[in-house]
């Protein structure tokens, strides 16, 4: 038994929303009560206590959708790599990288994300990972470093014709046979989907190679509409819209995640409110890749489950919260944007896409629900309660006021030192690998 206690409560439960002198009871991988901190002590009075510290006690932060592979981007500069375009930045940057990937660049990519992802409180991710270098069992790799650091993680592998056919197949296979692992895993920690690249490097055989080994009970994480060039393509080359070719190809479903959806009409909206579609969006991306505006406000106005990520450009939560919070209010030049939609996507979306692949409750601290909590420290001026809290990790909070997480059940970071891996040691061997992969590009 372990007792999280002295800090403010915020549950994300309805029933009961905040407790000033607060705590969260864990007994195994679930959580068994929440209460005040005398009624917790009183009741598991030999049980082991985190002291908050009379910081905050929340739900640990889920991505529903994360790059791994490209954790060994950064201060990476590649010769001739000068975009002029989204198909630029695609081809001469991320495909340029994981086609290098080695399979212990995939577990060391794996680790360093995981440990961020720790240090910001995020304890379960969406990935759509990406090696053409070396395409098998990288998803078991990612795996066993989930497994490793306590993150709980739904992973696929990118399908797409850019590289042939046989990588295509081979990714396919990849997707099929790590799903099938995964399945049978009764953790609840390890999920799979059958990942696609986007349409626009996906033929027709492919889509047809996905389809015949993907098992009912999953669905599939793609990229839609990113750039206005996937729209052209499919236009071109099908004669209709993108979401249509994904309908016509059985691809929409309760079970899909669609990334991005920037370029999509009513009509495609329509098409995947009908299905219970899901949908993510990576703000920080999209503006990073200047591919626009996606209109997730509306989509989340029509009632889709419109979840967010950060599509690997940052592993706190926080820093997607606040900049999807500024986009939207520039981008419809309403002050009045965002205020209710984005931390209705990340707190209650993002917790409703995880659960059609985890069966524990996530994102909420009740009895019951996996005991995913973090610590955060932060004391403000002001008062705080259930009714201002998203005001305050708005403009008061990052991901590195996280001091605590809980990961399962069990203590990943406790008073900001990672606790389930040698940190020092695992990033020198980190730094090793990204060596070998940047010398492997520029020569």
């Amino acid at each position: 038994m372990l007792i999280i206690g002295n800090g403010k409560v915020i549950t994300r439960d309805s029933n009961l929303p905040y407790i000033e002198h607060g705590a969260v009871a864990i007994e195994g991988t679930k959580i068994a009560r929440v209460g005040t901190e005398k009624e917790l002590k009183e009741a598991y009075p030999d049980a082991e206590y985190i002291d908050a510290k009379k910081g905050l006690i929340m739900p640990a932060f889920i991505n529903t959708h994360e790059h791994i592979y490209s954790a060994m981007a950064r201060g990476f500069s590649i010769k001739g790599y000068n975009p002029k375009g989204f198909l630029d930045i695609l081809d001469g940057q991320w495909w340029t990288i994981d086609r290098h990937l080695t399979l212990e660049q995939t577990k060391y990519s794996a680790i360093d994300t995981m440990i961020s992802c720790i240090r910001n409180g995020v304890t379960t991710i969406f990935d759509h990972h990406a090696s053409f270098g070396h395409i098998k069992d990288s998803l078991f790799t990612i795996a066993d470093a989930a497994k490793e650091l306590g993150v709980r993680s739904c992973l696929c592998y990118e399908v797409s014709d850019r590289d042939g056919m046989d990588k295509a197949r081979e990714a396919v296979m990849e997707n099929a046979e790590f799903i099938r692992y995964a399945l049978k895993d009764d953790s609840d920690m390890l999920a799979g989907m059958m990942g696609m690249h986007a349409q626009f490097t996906i033929s027709d055989e492919t889509m047809e190679l996905a389809a015949a080994n993907k098992p009912d009970e999953v669905g599939y994480h793609i990229h839609v509409a990113e750039g206005i060039e996937d729209l052209h393509d499919c236009l071109k080359k099908y004669g209709k819209r993108i979401v249509d070719r994904l309908m016509d190809w059985n691809i929409l479903g309760e079970k899909t995640l669609l990334g991005h959806c920037i370029y999509i009409n009513s009509h495609e909206m329509d098409l995947v409110k009908d299905t219970n579609t899901m949908v993510v969006h990576n703000p920080e991306s999209n503006m990073g890749n200047a591919c626009g505006c996606p209109p997730t406000m509306e989509l989340v106005h029509r009632g889709i489950l419109a979840g967010l990520g950060t599509d690997g450009y940052t592993h706190d939560m926080t820093e997607s919260y606040k900049v999807a919070n500024v986009l939207h209010k520039h981008h419809l030049c309403d002050a009045n944007a965002a205020w209710g939609e984005v931390p209705k996507m990340l707190f209650e979306n993002n917790a409703a896409i995880a659960n059609r692949y985890f069966k524990a409750p996530l994102g909420v601290l009740k009895e019951g629900a996996a005991a995913d909590v973090i610590v955060v420290d932060y004391n403000p001026p002001t008062h705080l309660d259930e009714n201002n809290i998203n005001g305050h990790i708005l403009f008061g909070m990052t991901g590195r006021d996280v001091v605590t997480t809980v990961g399962n059940g069990k203590v990943l970071m406790k008073d900001r030192e990672v606790k389930v891996i040698d940190v020092e040691e695992a990033m020198a061997k980190c730094r090793e690998s990204s060596a070998k992969l940047w010398k492997s590009i520029n020569g």
